[in-house]
């Protein structure tokens, strides 16, 4: 798993094993494809990557220039991979400030929030419900951690139905990579 584009471009990341599913590389390309035909460039934007794994999307992110990145991931063994995967694209010197939030997602969005965030990505578990992304998705509505119009992007297994938005959400589109969708949707308080 490599860095793909930035100034950390073609550093290989660390990988955990067998805690996580983690993003296949094509399934990051799309996802940045689209972030980047959305967004433009990643300046100025906080980034928030939930269930983060080995935290790669968070630092393609800062690879990319993003100003916030968070990445929330509650196992200890990631947790760890995160950070060896933090001092790799560190010393390409990204611009932007990285926080690795040690805690569940659902505790964090219980919080209050620290950022607003322009960038959403949630890849939870395939037996995380449905219900339960909804609850994540209302908290973070509730809890003011989203601009307006930020993007939403949720990954789930190919086989999944289409993603019902809860209010607050509106869709905007499915990507299908392999074994992987990634829903598309915009916060619109």
């Amino acid at each position: 798993m490599r860095i793909i584009a930035g100034v950390a471009k073609g550093r290989t990341l660390g990988e955990v094993a067998q805690v996580t599913r983690p993003t296949s590389d094509r399934a990051r390309e799309g996802l940045f494809s689209s972030l980047t035909s959305e967004f433009g460039d990643f300046l100025g934007l906080n980034v928030l990557d939930m269930f983060a794994g080995s935290g790669a999307i968070g630092l393609e992110a800062l690879s990319r220039g993003a100003s916030i990145v968070d990445v929330v991931e509650q196992d200890s063994s990631a947790q760890k991979t995160i950070e060896n995967n933090f001092e790799l694209v560190k010393k390409n010197q990204p611009v932007g400030k990285f926080h690795l939030y040690s805690m569940s997602v659902q505790s964090f969005v219980s919080q209050f929030p620290k950022e607003k965030y322009h960038i959403v990505y949630i890849d939870p578990p395939f037996d995380f419900t449905e219900n339960e992304i909804k609850e994540v998705l209302e908290k973070l509505h509730t809890g003011a951690f989203l601009n307006d119009g930020a993007l939403i992007a949720i990954e789930r297994t190919a086989r999944s139905f289409q993603f019902s938005w809860p209010n607050g959400f509106a869709p905007a589109r499915r990507r299908n990579y392999g074994a992987a969708s990634i829903f598309f949707g915009n916060y619109v308080p």
